[in-house]
């Protein structure tokens, strides 16, 4: 094979394998966190991805089923978050709290979490998942704690944290885009602290 015909292949399209089933749900996770779902088409995740269309519908059947697959399914689940949480002072729940979610939807897994926070508006299964995703945590997290008016603390605890993603990454407020994460810790983790565990009459 020729030099040429070996330099066409490399700029070519992926060929239609496990490979290609893998980049797609990257570059989906990457499109969608950027755009949402509504904004969002087949034909620039796989762009992205660098694949024909068409292998959108050949491995997850459209749009549809690759959001699924990507953003619905959480790269972690409550439970395991909770366990993490769990040690430590309760005083400092709040810290913890805020430090954990900045830190992962900063970093790894975090396009998940964008993708849903930008796709809540126009996509109910993505406003589905998200809200029970803080309904467990946050449960869960108050199960131990005692104290009252459960489900209101779980409603505002999620709220915060909604609305700082959605400020910090749909919205970008530049404040809150160019602030170091310890800078936001220091100013949401009391207003936690205190669904959590404070006085909210």
């Amino acid at each position: 094979m020729s030099t040429e015909d070996t330099t066409a292949r490399r700029r070519g399209r992926r060929p239609a394998g496990q490979d290609t089933r893998a980049v797609l749900l990257e570059a989906a996770r990457a499109v969608f966190a950027e755009n949402g779902y509504e904004r969002a088409t087949v034909r620039s995740i796989a762009a992205r991805a660098g694949v024909d269309a068409a292998m959108v519908n050949h491995w997850f059947g459209g749009k549809e089923g690759l959001f699924a697959q990507a953003v619905l399914k959480l790269p972690f689940e409550p439970a395991e978050l909770v366990t993490v949480l769990r040690d430590g002072p309760v005083d400092e729940l709040g810290v913890r709290i805020a430090r954990t979610f900045l830190t992962r939807w900063d970093g790894a897994g975090g396009d998940t979490f964008q993708a849903l926070i930008r796709s809540i508006a126009g996509h109910e299964a993505a406003s589905t998942v998200l809200r029970e995703f803080f309904l467990q945590f946050f449960t869960s997290l108050l199960s131990d704690l005692g104290g009252d008016r459960h489900e209101l603390r779980v409603a505002l605890c999620a709220s915060q944290l909604v609305g700082m993603g959605l400020v910090r990454y749909v919205a970008r407020f530049p404040p809150m885009v160019e602030a170091e994460v310890d800078t936001l810790i220091a100013a949401v983790a009391p207003t936690l602290q205190r669904y959590l565990t404070g006085d909210i009459d």
